[in-house]
């Protein structure tokens, strides 16, 4: 199948031919439909916890020991789709078209937006001119060229002395919930290679002042999505898509790839929320609020878990009665908390040591809002291949909608997914675990894409989130909506909790 160049054009990225043929045998076999067992819902897989119970999770994360925090931000790509109604706008009026109602908003709002000034952009006119000019301004070189820029680097928000990118809000988010001990904030933020100078200078332009601000020492590192992660495109045969000139084609395979770069964390706990899920800072007390709400409930079930696993470690004989009570007392801590259901086995020894594997895992507490829209992917209890249950975050995709039982579940679905993850990445031991081997591999999914205007199929690897996850200890936790302000247009800049 590969000839010789294609092998060094292979080995050149990272990866190897029996890597790449793998993929390639995916998209011929697909991948299997999850099996869901029910929804999470509040009391059953979604915990909703009163004013006492969040106060009580604040004052762990607080008391609680760690081993080091870290917050992770990915911010990987150019913010193409956030401009894509502006984008479309635009080919319109140079068209000589009216153009659209998105580029008349930005328009009609651009005194509203954190990168307006009157000197690059005048005083707002209501004529087709002027519309163009604001989107040309906007998106290309002729102004901010914010078409080619990552989000990150984008100007979100404008208080009264200054105005912040959506980095440099992330940076004073990190202050507020992330701070270690000794007084230092880590963050690890994942870009793209072309993008770091930008991300440098976005840094540069307000680290000095904010580590006075805010009495805190920044520790930043930027980390890439590893090449050698990227997968192979095929054509509609499912044979390795080629470009016009004869080389195959790779495609970044979407945020899953990003638990090689979580694995190499040294920190024990980690946030994860993505770079354009920040607000306001008059909102802050409420977002830090819950991260720390989120981290407390992490840390709490971090030292159950390391407690049953070291009650485990001290037992002499597993057919023991004493011993038999302990698994007792673990299974029904999985089953209430956790909506693990373990499969009967009536060998204690196995039972014991399927107990110990089950327990000595990573731990992740995800935040979960109240869907007040259509029910599409999140929080379900699905049935793993080894006969349990536990808890996964699906994305509608993964679902066979076209099945009643499945479509049946969707529908009761009552949360989402808003990607606000607390992570614990060491063992009761204080070793580091290998991320890598609790990953599905079954969990990732094939998408229709295109290639200057030839169709082609591109393979994402199991998301981060999702099945890159799927063997972690989780917990479900409901955050007010109010945690959830991501900006996915141009326009949702606009709204409240941007302004």
């Amino acid at each position: 199948m590969f000839s010789n160049e294609d092998i060094r054009q292979i080995e050149s990225r990272g990866s190897s031919p029996k890597t790449v043929q793998a993929q390639v045998e995916r998209f011929k076999k697909g991948f299997p439909w999850m099996k869901i067992v029910g929804p999470a819902t509040p009391g059953h897989g979604i915990a909703v916890l009163t004013k006492e119970q969040e106060d009580a999770a604040v004052a762990y994360c607080d008391k609680a020991k760690v081993a080091g925090k870290c917050k992770f931000v990915p911010a990987s790509g150019a913010a193409s789709r956030m401009f894509k109604d502006i984008f479309a706008g635009l080919a319109k009026m140079e068209a000589g078209e009216e153009g659209n109602p998105s580029v008349e908003k930005l328009a009609q709002h651009i005194k509203d937006f954190a990168f307006y000034t009157p000197e690059l952009f005048g005083e707002p006119q209501d004529t087709l001119e002027y519309r163009r000019d604001v989107a040309q301004k906007v998106l290309t070189d002729k102004g901010l060229a914010y078409g080619s820029k990552p989000k990150g680097v984008i100007l979100f928000h404008r208080y009264e002395d200054e105005v912040r990118t959506a980095f440099a809000e992330h940076l004073v988010e990190a202050q507020e919930y992330m701070r270690n001990a000794d007084g230092t904030t880590n963050l690890v933020v994942t870009i793209s290679p072309e993008h770091r100078p930008l991300f440098e200078a976005a840094l540069a332009a307000v680290k000095d002042e904010y580590e006075k601000r805010y009495g805190i020492k920044y520790t930043v590192e930027f980390t890439y999505q590893d090449k050698a992660t990227d997968t192979v495109a095929v054509d509609e045969k499912n044979k390795p898509f080629r470009t016009d000139e004869g080389k195959l084609l790779f495609r970044p395979a979407g945020h899953g790839a990003l638990i090689y770069n979580l694995g190499k964390v040294e920190q024990e706990i980690v946030s994860i929320k993505n770079i354009d899920n920040v607000a306001n800072e008059r909102l802050l007390p409420l977002t830090a609020r819950y991260k720390k709400v989120l981290m407390g409930k992490c840390l709490e079930l971090r030292d159950k878990i390391f407690s049953y696993l070291d009650q485990l470690d001290a037992q002499k004989d597993p057919a023991s009665a004493e011993c038999r009570h302990l698994c007792d007392k673990i299974e029904a801590f999985f089953d209430k908390e956790l909506c693990i259901q373990l499969p009967l086995t009536p060998d204690q020894k196995e039972r014991f040591l399927m107990l110990h594997q089950k327990l000595n895992r990573p731990i992740r507490v995800c935040g979960m809002v109240k869907n007040e829209g259509e029910p599409g992917g999140g929080p379900f209890i699905v049935a793993g291949k080894d006969g349990s249950s536990n808890l996964q975050i699906l994305e509608s995709v993964q679902i066979n909608q076209d099945e009643p039982h499945c479509a049946e579940m969707l529908s009761r679905a009552t949360h989402f997914n808003p990607v606000d993850l607390v992570c614990c990445l060491r063992n009761y031991r204080g070793e580091k675990f290998d991320l890598l081997q609790y990953v599905d591999e079954d969990a990732g999914f094939i998408s229709s894409k295109s290639y200057q205007g030839r169709e082609l199929k591109a393979l994402e690897l199991p998301g981060l989130w999702n099945g890159a996850m799927s063997d972690w200890n989780t917990l479900f936790v409901e955050v007010p909506l109010g945690t959830f302000n991501p900006v996915k247009v141009l326009l949702d800049l606009l709204r409240p909790a941007h302004q």
